[in-house]
């Protein structure tokens, strides 16, 4: 047996190997706690999650960077303006990095309104926002010294002082009226910005004074036949050409012509009056009544006539709508006398046939009875007024002719039934534009309800129920403004086109312009025609507007509710009645032509317009207003709000005098959907859309 067959070892068999025995020497391995080496094993790990964390971060950056634009903000306000950009963007100043998009932006500043607005940036590499913050109103003492009357921008505010005015920023014409005084001139630029100023006017005396000693000291003087009060500095004349007459009993009166410039007084020195040979003091009832003597006119009543002594002298006094009188009388030399003469009227029959019989009747002022009468009228023109509580007045002139009876027949109208028959039905502009009368007064539903009710299906929460009522009388457009009427205007606007479609045809509604290029238009349609602009503009900007012009404006938005909406005693829920969808072709929607284009559409309904169509291609409304609830959107007058649930009653609502957004009226051709056609549906913005437009309305009266 060999060793290989015997299980049994031996102790060598465990000794360690020596190197003379030419085996391998075993050396013992260096002993490592568990812990510390998985300690070591998640450092490693959170340094490798750092750096690819901060690889992804610097990747991110580096393409930030590459992709980002340059855009800078122009922000025009006096004040340190703050702003925030939505969505990632890099901040140098006034300067951002942002990666082209959509975005919102937002500015505040101390004494201006907060501006919001959606702006897109392109791919262009430099890039920059004009933004102009519109200012918070101001306020404005105007103090005058004597206390005159104020007109702003010829609308009077009453009597100064005038403290703590509410103005809007901008430039306005101020002037200062008070009798006797110079008419003062001049503007104000209120700041705004809720800051206050003060304009002091010192108004300069429009007369001089007329100083003189006169011979003798009872002299009484006039001036251009008018009684003048004499102090002690002698006599106030206005500026200008005048005539000075001093009298005194027993003198020859004596006429001085006099050129007057304001402020510079005239000493006339020493006056001595011629004395008469003989004065007659010649009064009259009725005082104004032409004196001859001796066939040559003497003056008016009451005067003093000098008269030669102991020649016999005919006088003769007559007056319009009386018999003459006439008297004769010597007198001896240095001889005064006193007379008075009452002159006799001279009638004539006037007959009145009055409907109602309680109207009265007033001749010159004066009540003389109610209903059908007859008067006997002195042949003087008469002033005729006709009243009565709750209808419109007449007044007319008539002549009485003396054996000529006249006839006035009057049949008063109610106020309402007077102003509705002084309207015309309809009028035209300039531009050949047909405007529709609508006068809320004479209808029974006003006040109306504007807005929706939470019960109806499709209503947004901007369409809060609050009581309006109109009583003003209106013009509105039967059509929307066209592109033809608006390039009078603005010769180069293109309302563009959309996947090849034009919208920019002669007859189509222009599209595309902002809120403040519709109230410019208005603006311009009324300097146009003469009559006075609604908008106040300060350097091309709307900055506010007069509620008391009758010039042309976009319809408020109380205004275009009434017209689209109020039909007898009901309220339209649609602008072609009730049902949805339409069951015949009634206006121009998103219909199923217009799917490559919208994206949307009205289903089963077809007015064969894919965009917009030419202005009037579809039926009238009740009130013969064509489109209100399609072609295109509607810009309106007001500022956009959301009304309070709780509002009192209004009264021919305008909104405020400015707004950072306006309110939108109207479906389009763009709209489909039940919310949005509907005739409560109201939008909002600032700038123009390729489905917004505007008509133009005015105030009838």
């Amino acid at each position: 047996m060999n060793d290989r067959d015997n299980d049994t070892l031996t102790p060598d068999a465990f000794s360690p190997a020596t190197p003379s025995q030419g085996g391998e020497q075993l050396a013992a391995t260096t002993f490592e706690p568990l812990s510390q080496s998985s300690q070591q094993k998640k450092r490693v790990n959170v340094t490798r999650v750092a750096l690819g964390v901060a690889g992804v971060l610097i990747a991110a950056l580096l393409f930030f960077l590459f992709t980002a634009r340059s855009l800078t903000l122009n922000i025009d306000a006096k004040a340190e303006p703050d702003f925030s950009l939505s969505g990632l963007n890099w901040s140098f100043g006034e300067r951002l990095l942002v990666r082209p998009g959509n975005y919102t932006l937002s500015i505040t500043a101390e004494g201006y309104h907060p501006y919001e607005q959606t702006i897109t940036v392109g791919d262009a590499d430099t890039q920059q926002l004009d933004i102009r913050l519109a200012p918070l109103h101001g306020t404005v003492t105007i103090a005058t010294q004597p206390a005159a009357e104020i007109i702003l921008d010829e609308l009077s505010l009453g009597s100064a002082p005038l403290v703590d005015l509410t103005l809007e920023a901008g430039v306005y014409r101020v002037e200062a009226v008070l009798d006797r005084y110079q008419r003062w001139q001049g503007q104000i630029d209120v700041i705004g910005r809720n800051q206050s100023q003060t304009v002091d006017i010192v108004l300069l005396p429009d007369w001089a004074n007329v100083s003189f000693s006169a011979t003798p000291t009872t002299v009484t003087a006039s001036i251009d036949g008018q009684p003048a009060e004499t102090t002690a500095a002698g006599v106030e004349v206005l500026s200008g050409e005048h005539e000075l007459t001093l009298s005194a009993p027993g003198f020859m009166p004596l006429a001085l012509s006099l050129s007057i410039v304001a402020g510079v007084d005239q000493d006339l020195g020493a006056v001595t009056l011629t004395p008469a040979d003989a004065a007659l003091t010649l009064d009259s009832t009725p005082p104004g009544a032409g004196v001859t003597v001796d066939g040559a006119f003497a003056g008016l009543t009451p005067l003093v006539v000098p008269l030669s002594p102991g020649d016999r002298h005919d006088v003769s006094l007559s007056k319009a709508g009386y018999l003459g009188a006439s008297l004769s009388l010597t007198l001896a030399r240095g001889e005064t006398v006193s007379r008075t003469v009452t002159l006799k009227p001279e009638l004539g029959e006037v007959r009145f046939a009055i409907e109602p019989l309680e109207a009265e009747i007033l001749v010159n002022g004066q009540r003389v009875g109610t209903g059908s009468q007859s008067l006997s009228l002195p042949a003087v023109q008469q002033r005729i007024a006709v009243q009565l509580d709750g209808y419109a007045g007449f007044e007319t002139e008539v002549l009485p002719k003396p054996g000529l009876p006249q006839q006035i027949s009057v049949t008063l109208l109610t106020e309402a039934a007077a102003r509705k028959a002084a309207m015309k039905p309809t009028i035209t502009t300039a531009l050949g534009q047909t405007l529709v009368l609508v006068d809320p007064s004479v209808e029974t539903l006003n006040p109306f309800t504007m807005g929706a009710s939470r019960r109806d299906p499709g209503r947004r929460a901007n369409e809060v129920e609050h009581p309006v009522e109109l009583r003003r009388a209106f013009y509105m457009a039967s059509t929307e403004t066209t592109n033809a009427q608006f390039r009078q205007y603005e010769a180069t606007h293109d309302s563009g086109l959309i996947e090849s479609y034009s919208l920019d045809r002669d007859h189509q509604p222009v599209v595309g312009i902002s809120w403040q290029q519709a109230a410019s238009f208005c603006n311009w349609l009324s300097r146009l025609e003469g009559l006075p602009p609604f908008y106040r503009e300060n350097q091309g900007i709307i900055i506010g507007f007069n509620p008391s012009s009758s010039g042309y404006r976009l319809p408020s938005e109380a205004e275009w509710a009434f017209a689209a909406r109020v039909d007898g005693n009901a309220l339209r829920r649609f602008a072609w009645g009730d049902d949805f969808p339409p069951s015949a072709v009634v206006t121009n929607v998103a219909d199923n032509t217009s799917a490559l284009v919208t994206g949307r559409i009205l289903n089963g309904y077809t007015d064969q317009f894919v965009v917009s169509a030419p202005v009037g291609s579809f039926p009238a409304n009740h009130r013969g207003l064509h489109d209100m609830g399609g072609n295109v959107a509607e810009w309106v007058h007001d500022g956009y709000a959301i009304p309070s649930p709780n509002a009192e009653l209004a009264m021919d609502p305008l909104g405020a005098q400015r707004g950072d957004n306006y309110t939108i009226r109207g479906g389009s051709w763009a709209l489909s959907r039940l919310s949005e056609l509907r005739l409560t549906f109201r939008d909002y913005g600032e700038r123009g859309r390729d489905d917004l437009g505007f008509r133009i309305a005015r105030y009838a009266e």
